[in-house]
């Protein structure tokens, strides 16, 4: 079958609303411009920034790291047709390890800062592919505490 999806989100934080910044609706259709596609192998890991302009002209800019899961939850039927396809099981399945689904984490942010950006994602996405012992809410708690150095100053 077709190997394009729909992106959804799975998990934001904060949970609800700033006064100040709403959430970017649709943001999940900016994360993977060419499409939700699963793979049949895993991908390294890529970066990109998406500069979205609000109704009010406000700049967000929404930097992304999109990494490649195993899927282990998902099962495709594969179409033989009339004939048994060489080597694969009776089942017509695609056995769970050997597809690849995209995951992306973002940073919104109305601050143009790239290269801290994409640290900040680095270590998120160490924490949660290596099952750190660090709580991802907890760190990124202690990441929208951190204040931002003047233009110019030290990072």
């Amino acid at each position: 079958g077709p190997t394009e999806g729909l992106g959804k989100i799975i998990q934001r934080f904060p949970q609800k609303d700033w006064e100040d910044t709403p959430f970017p609706q649709g943001i999940e259709l900016f994360c993977q411009p060419g499409g939700w596609q699963l793979s049949k192998e895993r991908k390294q890991p890529t970066f990109f920034v998406v500069v979205l302009t609000d109704i009010d002209s406000e700049r967000h800019y929404c930097s992304c790291l999109t990494f490649y899961e195993a899927e282990i939850n998902l099962q495709f039927s594969v179409f033989k047709g009339t004939k048994e396809v060489e080597g694969e099981e009776e089942s017509g399945l695609i056995p769970p390890a050997e597809v690849f689904a995209p995951k992306s984490l973002v940073l919104v942010s109305r601050l143009d800062y790239p290269e801290i950006f994409r640290a900040c994602l680095g270590l998120i996405y160490t924490v949660y592919v290596d099952s750190l012992n660090v709580s991802l809410e907890t760190l990124i708690a202690n990441l929208c505490s951190c204040l931002v150095p003047a233009s110019g100053g030290s990072q």
